[in-house]
């Protein structure tokens, strides 16, 4: 019997980009989302929920916006 999740290899990875046609703000999220295999959806929420916590979360927006170049 063989694993059928073994035998599938994982997406491959393409460069960090930010995504100027999928975008609300400056298109971080859709950028992240299309880097780790998630929907940009899901990587808004998760950002927006993550906001709920303590922490720098607007101030990393920011500096990836600065720092991730448009696609």
């Amino acid at each position: 019997m063989t694993n059928y999740y073994a035998s599938q290899s994982p997406a491959p990875r393409g460069k960090l980009r930010r995504n100027t046609h999928n975008r609300w703000i400056a298109g971080v999220c859709s950028g992240l989302a299309d880097f780790t295999g998630l929907s940009p959806n899901m990587m808004r929420l998760l950002f927006v929920l993550s906001c709920l916590l303590p922490g720098p979360q607007f101030i990393f927006y920011i500096v990836a916006w600065i720092a991730i170049p448009r696609a």
